[in-house]
């Protein structure tokens, strides 16, 4: 049995639906994707402080989740930034 590749959550799951997927509407999922991980995470951190919900590991995943969403969210702003920088440095 060989591993499966991962897979991004929150956006096109096939490949086909990737190759049909405007860039700027991945880029806006992805967005969305990292807006409800974070109020997820504070409906979580609520729920611990509130005595609703008493298991802290699933409270530290799913901040440790929003994070990580965040980053990569802000590591490919930051590729996009790039790109659109040196592509208005090139010479026609």
């Amino acid at each position: 049995m060989s591993p499966r590749p991962l897979q991004p959550t929150g956006i096109a799951q096939k490949p086909e639906e990737l190759r049909k997927a405007d860039f700027g509407d991945l880029v806006k999922k992805c967005m969305e994707k990292t807006e409800q991980n974070e109020q997820a995470s504070e409906m979580a951190v609520k729920d611990m402080l509130t005595g609703k919900n008493e298991d802290i590991n699933s409270v530290v995943a799913q901040v440790a989740k929003a994070d990580m969403s965040f980053k990569l969210l802000v590591g490919v702003r930051n590729k996009i930034i790039e790109a659109y920088k040196q592509t208005m440095q090139m010479q026609i």
